[in-house]
């Protein structure tokens, strides 16, 4: 029985290879791409991850007139929704230049530079709207999404290890950007709190780019910004409402942790403190969901742990009304709930293969541009200050919508289990079938 799961998961490792191409090296150069891999999430989203210090000040001193907490949450929702909008441009631009994926970071770093030190100028929201939330947000999106693919390209059996280390950077990136511009605010100013934070990742993330290496030119990737032909296919649906309906827990969690703790009673320092606790748990856990996911398969691992992001929703954080508890939370659920940014590259390389990774990509990035941008507007929308826990119907909505993603990865994994055993007892019944044709006729005389 373990011979034949063990043929199983082999025909699946081998689903993304062409016999003209090589196989991926799982190592040599490749760690070097995990290196620039991680640092260029530590310095897009793990600096977008102190969005949450930024906007704590922003609604304390009223210095944008006119700005409302729904304009500060639209904001934060443009965090994934503009990057993930470039998607389409990137994948075209990457197809189209002589310098791969280079050029496209390249200008990804110049955007996310130049937003963050405008937005040090900015008087009005609608300057923050512009600077902060668009030119940061594309910067941002320039310069992940090339990236996202690469590791994908040199690991086949660490494959998740790989990409679970590089997702873990979000997490350093939110934990040491928050205390920097918490204290950047504190002795200098919020303007210069912003240039700061420009200048050290524009520069962390020009080293990155000049480090990682795409082997398209080899593989030979498909780079359609919107491709219809994936969109018609049963699996690649599944992966999309995956996707869309597990942004709708993920963004509700991250952006509402530190609001809630203030919800329960907590200080401001105790507050700040979840936060960092919760990009923690990201950083420590990431990496060990890539060796889980290597080990067990990536699309079960995947739907497992999405349904428990569900339930640390309903048993821990529902019940949760003290500081210690809420810290409990915030590390266990931290180092599970982004189990999409871990697995998303991996699950799309079993699915389609390497050749359609970079469509398969553009399309995932495109369906999460909704749910990423009004989650916690309509998270703001469901609390109700004057219940006991004004945030209990945001918490249902958080752990309804895991444990509907986790219902539509396991009936991914289904899918995908059957059709990979129907294709390996065909291999078996071919190989059978030449080897009886091989055989010498016996005549009886």
């Amino acid at each position: 029985m373990s011979t034949t799961r063990d043929s199983l998961q082999d025909a699946e490792d081998a689903e993304d290879l062409s016999p003209a191409v090589p196989g991926p090296p799982d190592g040599g150069y490749g760690w070097v791409c995990v290196a620039a891999c991680f640092a260029i999430n530590c310095f897009t989203w793990g600096v977008v991850a102190s969005y949450g210090v930024f906007l704590g000040y922003y609604l304390e001193n009223g210095i944008y007139p006119a700005a409302t907490p729904t304009d500060f949450a639209f904001i934060g929702g443009l965090n994934f929704s503009v990057a993930m909008l470039a998607s389409p441009a990137v994948t075209v631009l990457v197809r189209r230049n002589p310098f791969g994926i280079h050029l496209p970071m390249l200008i990804g770093v110049g955007l996310q530079t130049a937003g963050f030190i405008t937005a040090s100028f900015a008087t009005r929201i609608w300057h923050l709207y512009l600077t902060q939330g668009v030119l940061v947000r594309l910067g941002v999106g320039f310069t992940y999404i090339p990236s996202i693919a690469v590791l994908s390209q040199w690991f086949r059996r660490r494959r998740s290890l790989a990409n679970g280390i590089s997702a873990a950077g979000s997490g350093i990136g939110g934990l040491m950007f928050s205390l920097l511009v918490r204290a950047a605010i504190s002795n200098a100013s919020l303007a210069w709190s912003l240039r700061i934070t420009g200048l050290v990742s524009g520069f962390m993330n020009i080293l990155a780019t000049v480090a990682i290496r795409s082997c398209n030119h080899i593989i030979q990737s498909k780079q359609h910004p919107f491709d219809m032909v994936l969109l018609c296919r049963h699996d690649v649906m599944l992966v999309l409402a995956w996707a869309f309906v597990s942004m709708l827990g993920y963004i509700t969690l991250l952006f509402s942790m530190s609001n809630f703790a203030s919800s329960i009673g907590l200080g401001e320092s105790q507050s700040a403190n979840v936060t960092s606790f919760l990009n923690l748990g990201t950083a420590l856990g990431r990496p060990f969901i890539g060796i889980i996911s290597d080990y067990f398969g990536r699309i079960q691992t995947a739907g497992f742990i999405t349904l428990l992001c569900a339930l640390s929703v309903f048993a821990i954080w529902i019940p949760a009304t003290s500081y210690g508890v809420t810290i409990l939370f915030v590390i266990v659920n931290g180092a599970i709930l982004g189990v999409f940014w871990v697995t998303i590259g991996p699950i799309c390389t079993e699915v389609v293969g390497l050749g359609e990774l970079p469509s398969m990509l553009s399309l995932a990035w495109l369906v999460i541009v909704l749910p990423t941008t009004f989650s916690e507007v309509i998270a703001l929308k469901l609390r109700r200050p004057g219940l006991g826990n004004e945030f209990l119907y945001p918490q249902i909505f958080a752990g309804l919508a895991y444990f509907i993603a986790s219902i539509i990865i396991l009936e991914l994994w289904q899918v995908r289990r059957r059709s990979t055993v129907v294709e390996y007892a065909s291999s078996q019944g071919a190989e059978t079938s030449v080897a009886l044709t091989a055989r010498p006729n016996l005549t009886i005389h």
